[in-house]
């Protein structure tokens, strides 16, 4: 095998064209048996291991530069840079992360993990290199849907003025996470179909030079163009036309399916590890959303290359129609775009994923909560429970989306009061209105919740009232916080209050000046970062007196494929630890 003597880039450089073949075809098998083993993204490797291969044969990483975007399509490229073992090996599966990662190795720059990112910041070292009098290519690989991110388009213009080396590799694998949308990946199609030779060409519209591989899986091919461009003194776009799933029969056919997946049987495709066989809020969510759109036609679902999100699957997505939106990876644009729709009398639902509304805080802020237009934004996987690779970490959202004024931001605690809430936010016409998806399972707490959020505006839910101490559970920590009050009165004989808040923007000054009268403690419980957060808010609120305040909640800090019960437990986030803390202080 051409793989097991494979220690660097140097080691491909050693191989005939013939060899490198034979090299691709190793490195796919081997991404193959990993992936199905423990997962992860195998639609866009399969695809680029070509690429990959002839990128490091042709060029000298890591003098010269190479730049993934986004960079879940890194694994042949780590393979080759000294970390194979840890797709060879099961017992090195967890060694090294899914995405670009520079404690790794010496031939990763940066720490990439959401999208559009690549071409600015090979910009950057283009730059740094030409102010020190530097030589060395640097090479942007950029596919996935990227080019739809505002951030591609904004590096593109640049490096067109920039003027000297910066090689762009376009990715052309025609799909995103799901189909691509917009004018832009027409103009690809168009270019596809006319071998490059086409007039209307978007990078040559902005200044850039280009050529363009129709089989972007042939080594000889890209071995070619890629020594054409090697040393080149001027930026250029290399296009190239590869298959996402390249090598796998069911991910060539189900590319939106095998994107990303948990391990499964290479045979049927079929998942290898339990989902669960309880209801799911995307699905819900998606189910509730088309009634909707049936009965009102103002009603539209908004995406941002994630339909998934909030269920919205290929056939859902047909069967809405017009109603439903996919704008590419350009969650800015989605955010403004619904304030928009608001603001003409449509009703907007944007489902996101909490990690990736990150992008689109200035249109939260400006497009939308300066205008005061009743959009609805859907935030999922809110809290430490989702993903965990430190580039998608969701624990921010709390703080980022609950301190823009005129945003109302929801907190559910159970099916029930997240279906009222929908409800509500999208039939009210007052407020910006975001919801975090509860992401602790779809769980029923038998209550009716209050249908017009807009009549008890940052009004707390007294669940149970006890005394001496208050424990105010936000959404998806509700049942923790209903966890220690037993825990409390069972082991301690306390019989502490019990509060769901509801609303994460707001302050319930009457509530909370009520406990004074017979409480001592408070207690806070959220599912995110503490700085900036809920619990913030009421021990702010009870500076000035003589209550007593604890908020829990994780530390402001990046954490990298964390143990889930490791890092409650750094964050004193279990019930017993709790519980402990609260009976040292009443």
């Amino acid at each position: 095998m051409y793989i097991e003597n494979v220690k660097s880039p140097t080691d491909v450089k050693k191989l005939s064209v013939d060899e490198l073949k034979e090299l691709s075809n190793e490195v796919r098998q081997a991404l193959l048996k990993k992936l199905s083993v423990h997962g992860g993204h195998v639609g866009p490797n399969l695809g680029m291991v070509e690429a990959t291969v002839a990128l490091h044969y042709v060029f000298n990483s890591p003098v010269d530069k190479i730049v993934f975007d986004v960079s879940h399509q890194s694994y042949a490229h780590k393979m080759l840079t000294g970390r194979k073992k840890a797709f060879l090996r099961a017992d090195k599966y967890d060694e090294v992360s899914g995405y670009s990662e520079p404690s790794e190795s010496k031939h990763d720059f940066f720490v990439i993990g959401h999208t559009s990112t690549s071409v600015s910041l090979a910009c950057g070292l283009a730059k740094a290199r030409d102010l020190k009098g530097e030589t060395g290519n640097v090479i942007a690989v950029i596919g996935d849907g990227s080019l739809s991110g505002g951030e591609a388009f904004e590096g593109l213009n640049n490096v067109a003025e920039q003027g000297t080396n910066l090689i762009v590799i376009v990715n052309d694998n025609q799909m995103s996470i799901a189909e691509n949308h917009g004018g832009l990946y027409r103009n690809l199609q168009l270019l596809r179909e006319t071998q490059g030779t086409a007039s209307c060409n978007y990078f040559k519209a902005m200044g850039l030079d280009y050529i363009y591989v129709n089989d972007g899986n042939d080594v000889q091919a890209l071995v070619d163009v890629f020594s054409q461009v090697k040393d080149i003194d001027h930026p250029i776009v290399v296009h190239i036309n590869t298959l996402k799933g390249k090598g796998y029969r069911l991910a060539e056919v189900q590319k939106e399916r095998f994107h990303y997946s948990i391990p499964f049987d290479l045979e049927t495709g079929d998942p290898t590890v339990s989902l669960g066989n309880g209801e799911d809020y995307g699905d819900l969510t998606a189910k509730y959303l088309l009634q909707k759109m049936k009965k009102d036609k103002t009603v539209v679902g908004i995406t941002a290359g994630t339909p998934a999100v909030f269920g919205f699957t290929a056939s859902r997505r047909q069967e809405a129609g017009k109603q439903f939106v996919d704008v590419g990876i350009a969650e800015e644009h989605a955010v403004a775009m619904a304030s928009a729709i608001a603001a003409g009398g449509g009703r907007p639902v944007f489902g996101v994923y909490s990690t990736f509304i990150q992008r689109a805080y200035d249109q939260l802020s400006q497009d939308l909560c300066i205008n005061n237009n009743p959009a609805l934004i859907l935030v999922f996987w809110g809290g430490i429970e989702s993903m965990d690779d430190v580039t998608h970490l969701c624990f921010f959202d709390i703080p980022l989306i609950s301190n823009i004024p005129n945003m109302v931001y929801l907190a559910p605690t159970c099916r029930e009061e997240y279906f009222a809430m929908l409800e509500w936010g999208l039939r009210q016409k007052e407020h910006p209105v975001a919801i975090r998806v509860p992401n602790n399972g779809v769980i029923s707490r038998n209550v009716k919740p209050v249908k017009d959020y807009g009549a008890i505006l940052n009004r707390y839910e007294l669940v149970h009232r006890g005394k001496e101490v208050a424990i105010i559970g936000l959404g998806s920590y509700y049942q923790l916080a209903e966890e220690v009050v037993n825990k409390l009165k069972k082991e301690r004989h306390v019989d502490a209050t019990l509060i769901n808040p509801r609303f994460i923007t707001g302050i319930d000054g009457v509530l909370l000046d009520d406990l004074q009268m017979h409480h001592r403690l408070v207690v806070t419980l959220e599912d995110g970062v503490l700085d900036g957060g809920f619990g913030e808010k009421i021990a702010r609120y009870y500076g000035p007196s003589q209550m007593r305040v604890l908020n829990y909640g994780v530390k402001k800090e990046f954490v990298d494929r964390f143990d889930l019960q490791q890092l409650m437990k750094k964050n004193r986030l279990t019930a017993s630890q709790i519980a402990e803390d609260i009976c040292v202080i009443i």
